[in-house]
């Protein structure tokens, strides 16, 4: 650290990340920050030494930390930049804090349409800007009109759409920094009446339908592979013969065969480590090279 913490930033030393990420796993951080304010988050980053490693974390629904723990920073960002600002043209700013759900009721509330896929997704904005979050054929990126970020300096930038090469669960030309907001469109539904609507039957509607097609409410990242071009990874997974397959405390549902759950006391290991064998027995079976959503970070248990 080159000075003090800000007053408004709350650091932990040495923090369980099992306590934070949806898989309920993983080893600590080093350092764990809750920035409660814009000002904060800017004042950490410029006062963090640039020989230290930074990840951002939302609310850990798309992140494992490896068991031997993260040697560096995880900033917090659920209680910083959460402002939703109504703007002209069926336009919303909306900061990366948040969460994916609470867009989609607050676009559902004012009679916009597009943003009902949002409510099947167990994360941030910040965490949908960054991967091109997706569900029911819709994704991230197709609103976006522009964003802002912040580097490790603490500066905000503003850039346009056309400056990140984005493509399916990728955002490329990130050049070192963080999303912490975007200016996003969706469509006016002129027949919407707020709260008795259409479209709050569709968003019970498509939450329904992944109640009965995933294991919601189990500890989880959600979906773990990307699907494949012109094909399905839970498809490939089950073809395989591999639902109900098993890693020490970690399980390949068998409601779902692309979510993996922490069923008894997994470690951040038996999680890794079933990943990697799902993506060998499929390879060899198919072919076929299924890639990573979740995000794998830190050191291996020694």
């Amino acid at each position: 650290m080159k000075a003090s913490i800000p007053p408004t930033c709350r650091v932990i030393r040495n923090e369980p990340m099992s306590r934070h990420t949806s898989w309920r796993a993983g080893g600590c951080a080093a350092f764990y920050a809750l920035p409660q304010t814009l000002e904060a988050l800017q004042s950490l980053l410029h006062r963090i030494d640039k020989t230290e490693k930074i990840e951002w974390l939302g609310l850990g629904s798309n992140t494992l930390v490896r068991d031997g723990g993260f040697n560096g920073w995880i900033i917090a960002t659920q209680h910083v930049m959460n402002d939703i600002h109504w703007l002209d043209n069926n336009r919303v700013y909306v900061g990366a804090g948040v969460a994916d759900a609470k867009l989609a009721r607050m676009c559902q509330q004012k009679g916009l349409t597009g943003a009902e896929f949002f409510a099947g997704i167990p994360g941030l904005i910040g965490g949908a800007l960054a991967m091109n979050a997706g569900a029911w054929g819709s994704d991230t990126w197709s609103h976006v009109i522009n964003v802002e970020t912040m580097n490790r300096q603490g500066e905000i930038r503003q850039r346009q759409r056309d400056e990140f090469a984005v493509s399916y669960r990728h955002v490329g030309n990130r050049q070192g920094e963080w999303f912490i907001g975007a200016t996003m469109q969706f469509d006016d539904n002129k027949n919407t009446v707020a709260c008795d609507s259409n479209e709050v039957i569709n968003i019970r509607q498509l939450l329904a339908q992944r109640a009965d097609s995933q294991p919601t409410g189990m500890a989880s990242c959600g979906s773990v592979f990307r699907n494949p071009d012109a094909d399905y990874a839970a498809r490939l997974i089950e073809s395989c013969g591999l639902k109900g397959k098993r890693s020490g405390g970690a399980v390949v549902s068998e409601k779902h065969a692309n979510f993996i759950i922490n069923d008894h006391h997994a470690s951040a290991g038996d999680i890794e480590s079933l990943i990697e064998t799902i993506q060998q027995t499929v390879q060899q079976q198919t072919g076929i090279s299924l890639q990573t959503e979740v995000r794998i970070i830190g050191e291996q248990a020694k």
